[in-house]
């Protein structure tokens, strides 16, 4: 019989799926191939969960219960990612990485976000200064550009008041920076220069002095403090992204901006409940959410995987799972298995779409770049898209991303009727289990699926449309399912 899934299994296993699109969106910015940017993320989780389990295990030790993790769970995985990328410039594999990231490791600049805490850009100490439930909603709306009711449905927050609380979570960081700007070591010409930044940067109307601008055109520091503190004129989410992040953060914050403009990213892989990672005890759960991470016997391998993998990877040659060379880089490693971006994937499309203006400088083919995200292994790749011939009713299904025995997937609908509530139903054919499910709960009858709306999403326009997803598990095949119903009324799949 084997082994049950742990409490931590799960835990890691639904910090896997929140995240790993974000790690791998800039793990990609940051080296010179799909399959280095992949192992590059691996790394990076490793060394996140990591972190985690030393904060639990030190909460434990004190007794007080509380982890004191300082960052946001997607922040915190970024900053491994920069940190695993140190340790490949470090260790011989900085041919892997993208040529300006090498010249930037080896600057002042990298040294300014792992040297001194007082030294630190502002952003970053404004963020750790901050309750990690705030931080993570100033994280997810301004730099994952998640629409608020869907920062609202991940983080378990009202949506009617969401808006008030995002307002009040930027004024408490601006005055986490602004303190953290006060406590900086600086200069005289600094110093006499500190109040009149806060006093400017207040209004949206007030002008800037002519000699305080031309500081701010000489001085790095101040200039970083002048964007945290301003909070009007929309330049909040590039400091907070080249805060925290570093190098690559707008480029970062292009990606992310461009996949949720799509509808693609965050919200679809934001399947985390309550796995008692958050900084002040379980997260809060989701609206709408049906119940601990059932699925857990899915992925729980999947985050041993990732987890006891040691940080800094096999560093022998090889060629990717796929077995063929990375056409962009001549050294690959074989690729462990994880969640990946499927071919026509949201996540492979939104990265497609972002590649070619976030990394010109690294001087590869723009359409190359964009497929970074693409599988090593593509032999068992289900059919990920089909949409009913129905005139009433079109479904479009998609895996967004699949590993050995479990994937994720989303369903759109599109209903030429106005609906009160909605209820659709489905068929596998391949055994496959449906295990967590959010925007909607779920029933299932041997191979017949239906899923049933949430409270919040019952109602849809004539023409409107409505989605869910939903974590599976699946042996031997995984194809795409069929006998689509829309509230009993048949909708034929169409290839």
């Amino acid at each position: 019989m084997p082994d049950l899934p742990t409490p931590q299994d799960a835990a890691e296993a639904a910090l896997l799926s929140e995240c790993w699109d974000a790690v791998l969106s800039y793990a990609d910015l940051c080296t010179s191939g799909s399959a280095a940017a992949t192992r590059l993320a691996t790394e990076a989780f490793t060394h996140g969960i990591t972190e985690l389990r030393a904060a639990t295990k030190a909460s434990k030790n004190t007794g007080t219960g509380r982890r004191v993790l300082r960052l946001p769970r997607i922040p915190l995985m970024l900053t491994s990612v920069r940190a695993a990328a140190a340790a490949w410039e470090g260790g011989g594999l900085g041919h892997r990485l993208d040529p300006d990231l090498r010249l930037w490791l080896n600057s002042e600049k990298a040294t300014r976000y792992t040297g001194p805490p007082l030294h630190r850009p502002v952003a970053l100490r404004g963020l750790q200064d901050m309750q990690e439930p705030d931080a993570a909603l100033l994280w997810l709306a301004e730099v994952e550009s998640l629409p608020l009711p869907a920062v609202a449905r991940r983080l378990g927050l009202d949506p009617s008041t969401v808006a008030t609380e995002l307002t009040q979570v930027r004024a408490l960081f601006r005055d986490r920076c602004h303190r953290n700007h006060l406590d900086t070591p600086m200069d005289a010409d600094c110093r006499s220069y500190a109040r009149l930044l806060d006093a400017v940067t207040r209004s949206s109307g007030a002008e800037t002095p002519g000699d305080l601008s031309r500081h701010l055109a000489r001085c790095v520091r101040c200039a970083e403090a002048a964007a945290c503190l301003r909070l009007h004129g929309g330049g909040l989410p590039a400091a907070i992204s080249g805060g925290v992040i570093g190098w690559g953060g707008l480029a970062y914050l292009e990606r992310r901006r461009r996949a949720a403009e799509a509808g693609l990213a965050g919200g679809r892989t934001d399947a985390a409940v309550d796995t008692g990672l958050a900084e002040d005890g379980p997260v809060r759960p989701r609206i709408g959410r049906t119940g601990i991470l059932v699925a857990a016997a899915v992925v729980s391998a999947l985050a041993l995987t990732v987890s006891l993998m040691p940080f800094g990877g096999s560093h022998g040659g090889g060629t990717p799972a796929s077995g063929a060379p990375d056409e962009r880089q001549p050294v690959a490693e074989p690729v462990p298995s994880l969640p990946v971006a499927t071919s026509g994937s949201p996540t492979a499309t939104a990265t497609a779409t972002a590649a070619s203006t976030a990394r010109p400088e690294a001087g590869s083919d723009p359409e190359a770049q964009g497929e970074s995200s693409e599988p090593a292994d593509t032999s068992r790749r289900p059919a990920d898209v089909t949409k009913s011939a129905s005139a009433d009713c079109a479904v479009k299904y998609e895996i967004v991303n699949e590993w050995p025995d479990g994937f994720q997937a989303t369903v759109t609908v599109t209903s030429a009727e106005a609906l009160g509530t909605w209820r659709l139903g489905w068929t596998f054919d391949d055994g496959q289990r449906v295990g967590q499910m959010w925007d909607g709960t779920f029933a299932q009858d041997d191979a017949r699926v239906t899923a049933t709306a949430a409270d919040y999403n019952k109602s849809v326009a004539a023409n409107g449309t409505f989605a869910f997803g939903f974590l599976g598990s699946w042996s031997g095949a995984n194809s795409a399912p069929h006998d689509f119903t829309l509230n009993n009324d048949r909708c034929d799949a169409g290839s």
